[in-house]
């Protein structure tokens, strides 16, 4: 199994505050190699020039949303296969059936805590590895 050290991850937030408070738990956690995207477009580009083995990204963002994003790497087959995290503040039911039909591997509510996002990685994880 790859170490923590080892993964490549992208948060995609509009907010800065938020981005700064998911990377520092991401430290937290372990994992280092961290880049950061301010809305869907931005992060686009980043998946087209680097190779991620993670992607959190917030639902709700202007220019592109990270549904919209998860789309875009959902149909790229260069990108179809790296987990994606969906984070909203949102629960509904038709959010969640929506976003696991279009290919998120989990789906994360704000707020969240330190074991809430761990216990979400790792399972994203374990299932991609089993996969």
């Amino acid at each position: 199994m790859i170490s923590r050290d080892d993964l490549k991850l992208l948060i995609v937030e509009d907010r800065e505050v938020m981005l700064k408070i998911i990377r520092r738990l991401l430290v937290q956690l372990g994992f280092n190699d961290i880049d950061g995207a301010a809305n869907g477009v931005k992060a686009l580009e980043k998946v087209r020039d680097k190779s991620y083995d993670l992607i959190l990204s917030d639902w709700n963002m202007d220019e592109m949303s990270g549904f919209e994003l998860l789309k875009h790497v959902r149909a790229d087959p260069r990108t179809a296969d790296v987990p994606f995290i969906l984070v909203t503040a949102e629960a509904k039911p038709e959010n969640i059936m929506a976003a696991k039909a279009a290919g998120a591997n989990g789906y994360l509510l704000k707020p969240f805590k330190l074991d809430m996002l761990q216990q979400t990685i790792e399972e994203v994880l374990s299932e991609h590895a089993a996969a």
